[in-house]
C-alpha cells in the first residue's frame, strides 16, 4: 500500500544502482552458517536453530541465494520456500549493515525472482515487521503491497506485514 511506503522519506529515485556490486552470487554451504547467523541476528533481531538452514537449502536449492565477497564471506542472502503451489516466499533476506545500499538486496532479489519465473512461480511473498520503513521502501520499489497485517506475528511481539507481487 502507498501509505505505508510514503511513512518513510525516499532516498534516491531507484532500487537499482547503475552498477552491480562486487561480490558473486552462490548457493548456501554448510561453513556459511556463523556468518548467515550473525547477519540474521543482527539484520532481522531473530535467532534459528542452524539446522533449518541446511534443511531449507536441500528442499530448493536454487531458492537460497548467498553474497559473498571477494573472500568468499557471506555478506548478504536470500532464503526462499515454495510452500503453495504456483508460489515463492522470501522467509529470510539480509545484508550486513555494512554494506548495505551498495546494490547487493537488488542483485538477490533480482537474481531471485529470474529463478521463480524459471519454476513458472506466478506470486512472490513475504513478511517484514511494521517499523522496518527501509525494507518496506525497498519491497515497495520491487512492486509489493500490503496484503495483511499480522498481529504479533515476530518472536518478540511486533506485527508484521505480509507483502506479495505477481511475478
Amino acid at each position: 500500500m502507498r501509505c505505508i511506503a510514503d511513512t518513510a522519506p525516499a532516498r534516491g529515485a531507484s532500487p537499482l544502482p547503475p552498477s552491480r556490486p562486487a561480490v558473486s552470487l552462490r548457493g548456501f554451504q554448510e561453513n556459511d552458517l556463523p556468518s548467515i547467523a550473525t547477519i540474521v541476528a543482527d539484520a532481522l533481531h531473530e535467532r534459528y536453530d542452524p539446522s533449518l538452514y541446511a534443511s531449507l537449502s536441500a528442499e530448493w536449492p536454487d531458492g537460497f541465494l548467498v553474497a559473498a565477497d571477494a573472500h568468499d564471506e557471506p555478506v548478504g542472502f536470500l532464503l526462499g520456500v515454495n510452500q503453495v503451489e504456483g508460489e515463492a516466499r522470501v522467509l529470510m533476506f539480509a545484508v550486513e549493515r555494512n554494506r548495505r545500499t551498495q546494490g547487493i538486496g537488488a542483485l538477490l532479489m533480482d537474481t531471485f525472482f529470474e529463478r521463480c519465473r524459471a519454476r513458472r512461480f506466478r506470486r512472490v511473498t513475504l513478511e517484514v515487521r511494521v517499523s522496518n520503513a527501509t525494507a518496506i521502501r525497498f519491497y515497495t520499489k520491487y512492486r509489493y503491497s500490503v496484503i495483511d497485517l499480522l498481529r504479533t506475528y515476530y518472536s518478540d511481539g511486533e506485527n508484521g506485514y505480509h507483502m506479495a507481487r505477481d511475478i
